[in-house]
């Protein structure tokens, strides 16, 4: 399985389990922003630009701070993004 981090120079990382993107991005010195890690501040919101069928479904605690619109633009909070295929990611780097 693969990530690709499109925001970090399209920096690729190879993992061989499920994973969370901020636990691979944190693991490989990728830059997705966070501060609490659990899904609580919305600071690591990121889109899945592709392979978004190899994520899990929304979270309940995404679904409380994504809004539609965020949601139909395949955003996600990275923290809560468990992959288990490639995917390719981005981010906002203003945050």
């Amino acid at each position: 399985m693969q990530i690709i981090f499109k925001t970090n120079n399209d920096q690729s990382i190879e993992i061989g389990e499920e994973t969370s993107l901020l636990r691979a991005s944190i693991r490989h010195k990728a830059g997705i922003p966070f501060k609490c890690g659990g899904g609580m501040c919305g600071t690591c919101i990121c889109t899945i630009n592709e392979g978004m069928e190899h994520t899990n479904k929304l979270t309940k605690k995404e679904l409380n701070i994504l809004n539609e619109e965020q949601i139909k633009s395949s955003k996600r909070l990275a923290c809560q993004t468990i992959v288990n295929g490639t995917v390719s990611v981005s981010w906002d780097k203003k945050k």
